[in-house]
Formats: structure tokens, C-alpha cells, sequence
């Protein structure tokens, strides 16, 4: 425990800039990956265990489609697009087979598929790590806020991770697709009864989903080192993350992340040898409080 070093950092603008902006590539990289699990899980009823895979998938297309065409652009679109299709087809194939199952049948499938992919990612890209590097449009001075250092490409993560937060949102609160989707959610029955394919709406769900996460692996591949089993560490922390905002909810998601990665940012300046501690500590100091998360909903 070294709270010397907490309190001198929050006496300090550089250092309260620099951890805070930490905190926040943190949590938007958690929030992009748990917004899907969330969404996942209130639509579907599925505990998507193999959901950390679309992320590693995400950040080794995005590295190869960025060494072929040299474009950012086109590899955060590939890292998505990538994830969604291979997100669906795995949802049609072998998920939609384990809908209404016991839940242990739904996560040895999804476990099974974890070491599936991982094995896949090592025979195509190799067991070494790999980096893509910082992308050449973004190999420029950093910024200097309140004496702080801020990587002008912290800023380009935060701000997409925030835009695809507002249209996630405002998609499925305003447009009519959204509407069907929330109530799909809560009655599916009712909406096959009206004659929407349902199966079609879980597809498009779980491909969401997996777009979402694929798109948080395609923004961390050029701050992150890539290797076969990296989205495990972050699907565990994307669980916590989905508990304490509530499951289901894309706020609670958004906020649950944001205080995560806070916590994890600050916390290796204070409590350096007890940072995952803490917020598994955090975890459950709120399902104590209230066992539903921060934004979770009583279940009638």
C-alpha cells in the first residue's frame, strides 16, 4: 500500500490528467466489450462465456488488414465487420441449438469454443505476441493538458467508444428496429406471435455484440500487445463490469466501465500489489448494496 503516491498524484494536475485519461481507455475499452455481453444476455438469456474471443479476433484482423493496406480506417471496419459475421454465424451454428438448455450446457459450450479460438489464433497468426503499432497518422507530439501528457490516439478511442455508446442508446431507445429488439427482451413469444422472425433479431443481436467487442480489440491492437488467450483477462473483467452497472443495461455498462477502469488506474498508485482486489472489493461492496447493479432492474 502506497497511499503517498495516491494523494501526491491527486495534488498533482499532470498526474491526475495522465491516470485519468489511463482510467478512461481502460474503462471505454471494457465498456465496448461489456455493452455486448450485456446486450447479449438481455436479449438472448445467454451467458456469452466466449464473448473475450471476439475481442482477440477483433484486434488480429484489424493488425492483419492494417499490413496490407496501411489504413486505420479500414482496420478498425474489418476488426469490426470480421467479429460481427463470424459472431453470427457462431450464434446460428451452434448457440441458437443451446437456447432454453441448463445453463452449465450453455457455458461448456461457450468454454469449449474459448480454447477452439484460441487454438485457431495460434495455428493461423502463431503462439508469440505480436504488435501492430501505433498507426502513422497518430505517431505525432502528444498533448499537454494542465501539465499532463494525452497520446492524441487516448483521445480517438475515448471519442469512438462514446459515439457507439450515444447510437447504441438512442438506436435502441428511438428507431423501431430498437423497439422490436427491447421487445424481443422481454416477450419473444408475443413478438413471433406477430410474425417477426426472432431468430433473425437473436442473429443480429449476437452479431452486434461481437462487432462491439471486435471493435474494442481493433482500437486496443495498436496499445496492446496481441496473443492467443488475450480476451480472457478482459471478458473476466468485462463480468464485473456488467454486474455492477446490471445486467442488461447499457448505462449501468457505460458506468460500471468507467469506474472500473478509475479504479484500476488509480489504484496501482495506492494499492499496487491489491489493484484487482480492489475491484472485485468494489464488486461486491455494490451487489450488497444493491444486488440487482447500479442500473439492474428487479425481475417481476
Amino acid at each position: 500500500m502506497d497511499l503517498d503516491a495516491l494523494t501526491g498524484c491527486l495534488a498533482s494536475s499532470a498526474c491526475l490528467v495522465t491516470q485519468t485519461t489511463s482510467g478512461f481507455i481502460i474503462g471505454m475499452l471494457l465498456f465496448l466489450v461489456a455493452v455486448g455481453l450485456t446486450l447479449i444476455f438481455g436479449v438472448l438469456k445467454v451467458v456469452n462465456f466466449s464473448h473475450g474471443a471476439f475481442y482477440m479476433f477483433g484486434a488480429y484482423f484489424a493488425m492483419t488488414a492494417y499490413q496490407y493496406t496501411g489504413s486505420f480506417a479500414l482496420a478498425m471496419l474489418c476488426g469490426a465487420a470480421g467479429t460481427a459475421l463470424l459472431g453470427l454465424i457462431f450464434e446460428r451454428v451452434f448457440m441458437s441449438r443451446v437456447y432454453g438448455s441448463d445453463v452449465l450446457m450453455q457455458l461448456l459450450v461457450c468454454y469449449a469454443f474459448v480454447l477452439i479460438f484460441d487454438d485457431v489464433v495460434r495455428m493461423i497468426w502463431g503462439p508469440e505476441f505480436k504488435s501492430m503499432g501505433m498507426p502513422a497518422a497518430f505517431q505525432v507530439a502528444p498533448l499537454f493538458i494542465a501539465g499532463g501528457v494525452v497520446p492524441p490516439y487516448y483521445l480517438l478511442l475515448i471519442g469512438v467508444a462514446l459515439v457507439a455508446a450515444v447510437i447504441l442508446g438512442l438506436g435502441l431507445a428511438r428507431t423501431r428496429i430498437g423497439k422490436v429488439i427491447r421487445a424481443a427482451a422481454h416477450n419473444p413469444g408475443m413478438v413471433s406471435a406477430l410474425g417477426i422472425n426472432t431468430g433473425l433479431i437473436y442473429g443480429g443481436v449476437f452479431a452486434l455484440g461481437g462487432m462491439l467487442a471486435g471493435l474494442a480489440g481493433a482500437l486496443a491492437a495498436p496499445v496492446r500487445s496481441l496473443t492467443p488467450g488475450m480476451g480472457f483477462s478482459v471478458l473476466i473483467e468485462s463480468f464485473i463490469v456488467t454486474v455492477i452497472g446490471g445486467m442488461g443495461s447499457i448505462l449501468g455498462a457505460l458506468i460500471g466501465a468507467i469506474l472500473i477502469g478509475m479504479i484500476r488506474s488509480f489504484g496501482s498508485l495506492g494499492f499496487p500489489l491489491f489493484t484487482e482486489g480492489l475491484m472485485y472489493l468494489f464488486m461486491v461492496i455494490v451487489l450488497v448494496s444493491r444486488p440487482t447493479g447500479l442500473f439492474g432492474k428487479e425481475v417481476a
